[in-house]
């Protein structure tokens, strides 16, 4: 998309033009940003580490909560340790 050095408020604002759900693994993002002002649900997950191998195993919950977030609110996605 060519966000690259996009900062989170410019980078939320630019995403909900293009999609509903904005996934992140920036676990402050919800803190630093006035998430009602933004048309686009949050999804935070939470792996062990941010590797791709960490989070795939967040996979199945993702998408068994993606169908009930709302606009304007984030929802954060934990890794459950085995």
């Amino acid at each position: 998309m060519g966000w690259a050095g996009t900062k989170n408020g410019e980078l939320l604002s630019l995403a909900e033009r293009e999609f509903d759900v904005f996934i992140t693994v920036d676990r402050s993002l919800a803190s630093q940003q006035n998430l009602p002002k933004f048309s686009i649900a949050i999804l935070i997950l939470h792996g062990a580490s941010n590797r791709l191998a960490d989070l795939k195993p967040l996979v199945p919950t993702v998408l068994s909560v993606l169908p009930s977030l709302e606009k304007g609110k984030a929802v954060a996605v934990y890794d459950i340790p085995e």
